[in-house]
């Protein structure tokens, strides 16, 4: 899952995106509301962080600009200001949830949950398929037999995206793009190394193969 990071504070940037990638999530950045704009239509992250006090182009007309032209990407406000109708605006505009500053990462992270779990329709911190059950506070996995899984960071992000996106066929191009940040190596073939892993631990046939269009789990067992 791909957070961009819209904040002009370097000191608030260096701080966060190491705590954010704890959690699992790949990190992009931008620190203008120029930029912030251009890489929230182009990266389509899972979640975009936003601050209103932008240089260039303030966050509000940032996210009026991507509501008006189709983009529905969740968005969290993080705002230094007190004017509760500031706020408001912001909701009006579009966001999902606003922070005010200063804010502790914890709750940071737990506003980011809590708009994933709208945004998928899911009641808590975990996503269930054919008998397995990811836990996306613990970065733990369960599979049918009751074994628990512990994952590494990647196998982490892919499953849980894979279990978000349960239905569809997720081509090597779309998981490398939401399950790596720019700076890294983009080498879609890895996608394959761990898309085995997951079969190991899950069972050969809980991720299909779809030749020429990419992966998807297979159809939910009727019981």
């Amino acid at each position: 899952m791909k957070i961009l990071l819209i904040e002009d504070d370097l000191r608030l940037c260096d701080a966060l995106t190491p705590v954010l990638r704890q959690a699992g999530y790949a990190v992009e950045t931008a620190h203008d509301g120029i930029d912030g704009e251009f890489l929230g239509d182009e990266l389509q992250p899972d979640l975009i962080i936003l601050d209103l006090g932008l240089p260039g182009r303030p966050g509000l007309e940032v996210l009026r600009h991507w509501r008006a032209n189709g983009n529905r990407i969740p968005v969290i406000v993080l705002t230094a200001r007190d004017a509760w109708h500031e706020r408001v605006d912001g909701l009006q505009a579009g966001a999902d949830d606003y922070l005010g500053k200063p804010f502790h990462t914890q709750e940071l992270l737990a506003r980011i949950s809590a708009v994933c779990r709208r945004q998928h329709g899911k009641p808590d911190n975990s996503l269930s398929w054919n008998g397995v059950t990811l836990n996306t506070d613990t970065q733990t996995a369960t599979n049918p037999q009751g074994r628990n899984i512990e994952l590494t960071g990647v196998e982490f992000r892919l499953l849980r995206y894979l279990l978000q996106h349960p239905e569809e066929v997720l081509s090597k191009t779309r998981l490398t793009g939401h399950l790596y940040e720019d700076s890294d190596q983009r080498d879609s073939n890895v996608i394959e190394v761990y898309i085995n892993h997951l079969r190991q631990y899950f069972g050969k046939d809980f991720i299909e193969t779809r030749r020429g269009q990419g992966y998807r789990l297979q159809a939910e067992k009727t019981r």
